[in-house]
């Protein structure tokens, strides 16, 4: 398989048939599991299925991405959602047009943890993350949102937490390890190995709070007005990739239990290898984290109402962002 770098533009191998017309499109995202779905559509020849011959240009951060599509620099982007995606969408500008990644109940996403002098000291619920310092990834990211959710339904004041925006996964989890803060909201993956190393001590999932969409497969609004038809075959093609993720990583036993076997392995194997630049043991870090993706890949257009809501009275997206305009909800209506 191929891997690519960020910020370089890489041509997906094996797409483009000789003698077929493939339309060429470009989609920004990150080396991320949940883009699964775009991984396993171009690796079983979805979008060559489609004519399209589909380019994949990575970025660092889910705002990169959001600046590359509004820029122009890419057709397609798929991305965890930030205060500019919202406030892009909200406006018009782009448009959601698919599901992306979200929280379900039974299923492994975001945690929250404590680390081990703040459980010591008493911090064993969501309750008592009242008035502590809490690292987040950024100011308006999910993890920030989700921190919001849960001090409305825990009834505490989100303006008297200490937020400390580090940036990446990696230097959330060594401020927790370290105990330079007192809670963090990390993926799955993060806080399993901080817990089986013992170096902080698990509270809850965020999932046991609500259950938001984390990110979206966007376009540029013009795109749509202009090339619908290929907007229509992309994501016909996307929502094929997502039925084979869900199909394959996200089977439960009747137990309720994840169901790890050489199909899921596979999947694992295939996506890690667009994810990690070393496949060793890039398979089992999929597997153990594997968001939830709607099969469908449909939209919860009331869920981003929500949090353009949220996010507006936070002073973190534009005042004139209306959910309305952020979501074509068209290319996810059929079956």
């Amino acid at each position: 398989m191929i891997r690519f770098a960020f910020a370089a533009l890489i041509l997906i191998a094996g797409l483009a048939s000789p003698g077929a017309a493939q339309e060429r499109v470009q989609v920004g995202l990150m080396r991320a599991t949940e883009n699964g779905g775009v991984f396993l559509a171009a690796s079983q020849g979805y979008f060559k299925a489609e004519g399209l011959e589909v380019e994949l240009r990575a970025y660092p951060s889910p705002t990169a991405v959001a600046e590359a599509l509004a820029g122009g620099a890419v057709d397609f982007a798929i991305a965890a959602f930030t205060p500019l995606s919202f406030s892009l969408a909200g406006r018009g500008t782009i448009k959601i047009i698919a599901a992306q990644a979200r929280e379900r109940r039974g299923y492994e996403g975001n945690a929250v943890l404590a680390s081990n002098a703040a459980y010591a000291k008493g911090l064993r619920g969501y309750a008592d993350l009242a008035n502590k310092v809490v690292a987040i990834s950024a100011l308006g990211s999910a993890f920030h949102y989700q921190l919001g959710e849960i001090a409305q339904r825990y009834g505490f004041a989100l303006g008297g937490v200490t937020l400390k925006p580090l940036q990446s996964h990696d230097a959330m989890a060594r401020a927790l390890q370290e105990g330079n803060v007192d809670a963090a909201i990390l993926p799955a993956r993060y806080a399993r190995d901080l817990m089986v190393a013992s170096q902080a001590k698990f509270i809850g999932w965020c999932s046991e709070v609500d259950e938001p969409q984390l990110g979206a497969l966007f376009t540029r609004s013009g795109t749509i007005a202009e090339h619908r038809a290929t907007v229509e075959r992309f994501v016909r093609a996307y929502r094929r990739g997502v039925a084979d993720y869900a199909g394959m990583l996200l089977r439960r036993s009747r137990f309720g239990k994840r169901v790890t076997d050489a199909k899921a392995d596979a999947a694992a194997a295939l996506i890690a290898t667009y994810v990690y630049h070393d496949g060793s043991n890039g398979a089992a870090i999929v597997e153990a984290s594997t968001y939830f993706i709607d099969p469908r890949a449909r939209i919860d257009i009331n869920d981003i109402a929500r949090q353009i809501t949220w996010h507006k009275a936070h002073g973190l997206v534009v005042a004139s962002a209306d959910a309305a305009a952020a979501v074509d909800l068209s290319f996810t209506a059929g079956p």
